[in-house]
C-alpha cells in the first residue's frame, strides 16, 4: 500500500541498507518516522497535509515495512544511533542537510537519539507517545510493568522471542493494534492487513530493534544523561496521560532532557496519527514555527 500523491524510492543510507521512502511536496523539510507495529502509512493523513507546504519523507525505518532488514550482526546493529544516522543519510540524499524530524512510538525513540547526536542537523523534534528510553524502563516497575510486557519478552537472548512470536505473528502484533487503539475504526481492515503482513515479515529484526533497547540504547542515553546533554532544539512531545495513570510526572521527565519543551497530553489512543491527525498536524505545525 501507498500513500496517495506520493512517490516512493529506495534510498541506500548505510553500507547494504536502503530505506523504502514515501517523499512529496515542496519546502522546508520534514521526516516522519513511523511506531511499532506500524510502517510508514501511519502518517498518511499527517503526511498529506504537511506536503501542501513542506517537502516530506516518510521512511519505513530500518528492519521494518519495505526497508531493508540486515541480520543482527551487533548490539549496533539497530541501535536507535544506527538508525538515528539512517535518517541522517536519508535526509542528505534528497538534499537536506537541516531538517525536522517527528516521530511516533520507536519511531520517536530513533528522532531522539538523532536530536541528540546530530544537534546541528535536527531543527525541530516531534515525539508522539513515549518517554526517553532511561525513563520508560524506570517507570515501568512492578504491576506497571504488564503495561510493558512485549519489552520484556524481545528483550530476552536471540532465539526465543523470535520463535514465541512467529508462531502466533498475527495474534502478537493485532493484540496492540486492539489494545492501543482508542478508536479501531481509525486503521482500516485493508491498513491492518498490511501490518500485520509487515510486521510477520519482519519479526527478528523487530525483535533486535526492541533487544538494543534494552541494552546499548540503555548505555547511549545513560551517557548523554550523566553528562547533562539535552536536546538543542525546539521540542513537541504529544501523548497520553500515561503519567496519571502510572503515577509519574511526564512533563518533568520530559524538561530534563529538553529547554525549550512544549508537552502535552491527548485524548487520543496511541495510534493517535490516524486517530487524531488534525490535532496532530496542529502540534506539528506550531512546532515549525517556533
Amino acid at each position: 500500500m501507498k500513500i496517495n500523491g506520493f512517490d516512493y524510492q529506495r534510498v541506500p543510507v548505510a553500507d547494504g541498507v536502503s530505506l523504502q521512502t514515501a517523499v512529496a511536496g515542496t519546502g522546508s523539510p520534514i521526516v516522519l518516522l513511523h511506531g511499532f507495529p506500524e510502517t510508514h502509512l501511519m502518517w498518511r493523513h499527517v503526511a498529506a497535509d504537511l506536503a501542501a507546504d513542506h517537502t516530506v519523507l516518510v521512511p519505513d525505518l530500518r528492519g521494518y515495512g519495505d526497508s531493508d532488514k540486515p541480520a543482527e550482526a551487533s548490539a549496533d546493529t539497530y541501535s536507535k544511533r544506527t538508525m538515528a544516522a539512517d535518517v541522517v543519510a536519508l535526509a542528505k540524499a534528497f538534499g537536506h542537510d537541516r531538517f525536522a524530524l517527528a516521530g511516533h512510538d520507536r519511531g520517536a525513540l530513533v528522532a531522539i537519539r538523532a536530536g541528540l547526536d546530530h544537534p546541528d542537523t535536527v531543527t525541530h523534534l516531534a515525539s508522539l507517545d513515549v518517554l526517553p528510553t532511561l525513563e520508560s524502563w524506570d517507570v515501568l516497575r512492578g504491576v506497571h510493568g504488564a503495561v510493558g510486557w512485549h519489552l520484556y519478552l524481545m528483550a530476552q537472548p536471540a532465539g526465543l522471542p523470535e520463535k514465541m512470536i512467529a508462531a502466533v505473528a498475527d495474534e502478537f502484533y493485532g493484540s496492540f493494534l486492539d489494545q492501543w487503539a482508542g478508536n479501531s475504526d481509525a486503521i482500516p481492515e485493508d491498513v491492518r492487513a498490511e501490518y500485520l503482513r509487515a510486521s510477520a515479515a519482519a519479526t527478528p529484526s523487530i525483535v533486535a530493534d526492541y533487544r538494543a533497547t534494552a541494552g546499548i540504547d540503555v548505555a547511549h542515553d545513560t551517557v548523554d544523561r550523566d553528562a547533562g546533554h539535552r536536546l538543542a532544539m525546539p521540542v513537541t512531545v504529544l501523548q497520553q496521560d500515561w503519567g496519571a495513570a502510572l503515577g509519574f510526572d511526564a512533563e518533568g521527565i520530559w524538561s530534563r532532557w529538553a529547554a525549550d519543551l512544549d508537552h502535552r497530553t491527548t485524548s487520543a489512543g496511541h495510534f493517535m496519527a490516524e486517530e487524531a491527525p488534525a490535532e496532530v498536524v496542529k502540534a506539528i505545525r506550531e512546532l515549525l514555527a517556533r
